[in-house]
């Protein structure tokens, strides 16, 4: 290998290693002490109750793991937004799970607490999977009431959710493990079947301290909605366990008795390893977002046997289009060729650019994949559409925006895997958050924002400067870099992959040698929901 591959290497492993550091402290939500205190108090924590319902030997995937981090520093933080949600198999049936962090403000909810709870739901909703609740939450966090309360998006949500879920058939377990308070109490009720711990279960629209304010009666927690209380007094729960491993027993003996799912077809044969090393992806990405590189040798350490087959190979060759598998999976990917290619005109086309011809070939390879119900991979690393007065007589707005719509009404399952760049319209035209994927995921190297980082701060500094100037202050060379520098790394801390990830931009980064493992689950999970309508791009411009 060369000196550059070596570097690239490096680079790569070390961006993956800071990651895995900061999820390291995430994973104590917070804090060892706050951990001990709920083992102390025989209960487990979040990380340990899922643990322990999954299967044995498998692997669950984490969504929104960086949630919120960064964020809500006058608070000392919500690391993972207080809540553990994951994609694993329980009696080998794939399901949602969602536990309440009780270490990090007792399980209170903030925004983000909120948000990602309903992406958990959302993904639950999509595919049709079980949803298992591990609730033990203190309820909303009073200080930003306003930001989770009222709104469509915010807490009630939730419950409309619930009652939606069970409206089509989607099995709704929770257990109540520790506190489940005010607004939050409707949550269990509302799911399919409900548990509650003895002793340390509690159940209720008002504790004992705020009864005693609002209607002068004295009574303790226990007695007023505890585990006997609501199984044999008010109904409101249907079993009572005596501890946290009895609990998370009986939702795994309760998962092992559901009936088969109804499935999609997708077509999925043995899995075969690529042929050529995946860990050499390290080296092949340069430790350069602008640096050019060629994406077929990344595409063949991500298939099955490093096989595929090129749709429209000599056309529009800024973006690859190819049939191929992925762990058997039958799979469409759509990629973002990086580096320079030339047309058959001979025109130099710039890598990672979307000309018109390359959106002309991705829509009509999209369209296919929809007839042939073919799942949909994207592998994002794209600069953005093709501008200039020749782009602009040719159509390219026009190109794009098929390119767009193919994307929105695609009925097939969509996964997204952000490489490196993600600017401007070419996030969505690749299938960004916007665009409803049901999974999408960034990679250490990734970047997201409407333009790079030099770019955006070169156009904010002459912004800022322009402005001085009409109020006559002139800025000197030495000013103006020493503004330009400040501006850039501002904007570069809002591209970085944790920003996005912290406000559920992203599902997750992960390392890019789990990339195979996301997409297969992904589209396991989506297996579940057969497709109901019919692939249709409306009016459309040709």
């Amino acid at each position: 290998m060369s000196i550059s591959f070596d570097k690239n290497e490096d680079h790569n492993k070390l961006l993956w290693s800071s990651i895995r550091q900061k999820f390291a402290t995430i994973a104590l939500g917070g804090g060892k002490k706050q951990l001990q205190k709920i083992r102390d108090k025989g209960k487990m924590t979040a990380r340990e109750r899922v643990q322990y319902l999954v299967d044995p030997k498998t692997e669950a995937i984490e969504i929104g793991a960086f949630a919120a981090s960064g964020m809500y520093e006058e608070f000392n933080g919500c690391p993972a937004a207080g809540v553990v949600v994951v994609l694993g198999y329980v009696h080998k049936r794939l399901c949602v799970i969602v536990a309440n962090d009780a270490s990090v403000k007792a399980g209170a909810w903030f925004p983000m607490s909120g948000k990602k709870n309903l992406r958990a739901q959302e993904i639950a909703l999509e595919n049709r999977l079980p949803i298992i609740y591990l609730v033990d939450s203190a309820g909303v966090f009073l200080p930003l009431q306003d930001q989770i309360f009222p709104d469509k998006e915010h807490f009630g949500r939730i419950f409309r959710n619930n009652a939606k879920m069970s409206s089509k058939g989607i099995l709704q377990i929770a257990a109540v493990m520790g506190s489940c308070v005010a607004g939050g109490a409707y949550l269990p009720i509302m799911s399919d079947e409900s548990l509650i711990v003895d002793k340390t279960g509690s159940i209720f629209l008002a504790g004992s301290y705020l009864v005693k304010a609002a209607i002068g009666e004295t009574i303790d927690n226990e007695t007023l909605g505890g585990a006997t209380t609501h199984t044999e007094i008010s109904g409101v729960a249907d079993y009572k366990v005596k501890d946290d491993p009895a609990a998370l027993d009986h939702i795994r003996a309760l998962i092992d008795k559901i009936g088969a799912p109804d499935t999609a077809g997708f077509n999925r044969i043995e899995s075969v390893v690529p042929k050529l090393d995946e860990n050499e992806i390290y080296g092949l990405l340069p430790d350069s977002r602008n640096q050019p590189y060629d994406t077929y040798p990344i595409i063949e350490r991500l298939v099955d046997n490093s096989e595929y087959q090129e749709y429209k190979k000599g056309y529009g060759k800024t973006i690859i289009t190819a049939y191929a598998r992925i762990d058997g999976w039958s799979v469409g990917i759509v990629a973002n060729q990086r580096k320079v290619v030339k047309s058959a005109t001979g025109e130099m086309q710039l890598g990672g650019v979307i000309y018109g011809d390359a959106a002309d070939k991705a829509t009509r390879f999209i369209a296919n994949c929809n007839q042939k119900k073919i799942p949909l991979v994207f592998l994002q690393d794209v600069t953005g559409f093709m501008v200039g007065s020749k782009a602009e007589h040719s159509g390219i707005i026009k190109d794009g925006a098929k390119m767009v719509n193919a994307v929105a009404n695609s009925v097939v399952p969509k996964f997204t895997i952000i490489m490196g760049n993600s600017y401007g319209a070419g996030n969505y035209a690749m299938c960004g958050k916007a665009f409803d994927p049901r999974l999408i995921v960034a990679w250490p190297s990734a970047e997201m924002a409407v333009m790079g980082g030099s770019q955006a701060a070169k156009v904010i500094s002459q912004m800022e400067a322009s402005s001085q100037k009409k109020k006559g202050i002139e800025i000197d060379e030495v000013a103006q870099e020493k503004l330009l520098k400040k501006i850039k790394e501002g904007y570069d801390k809002q591209t970085s992959p944790i920003y996005a990830a912290s406000r559920l931009w992203t599902d997750a980064i992960i390392d890019p040698l789990k990339t195979r493992q996301w997409i297969s689950v992904g589209i396991e999970a989506a297996n579940h929901a057969p497709i109901i309508e019919a692939f249709n791009m409306g009016v459309l411009q040709v």
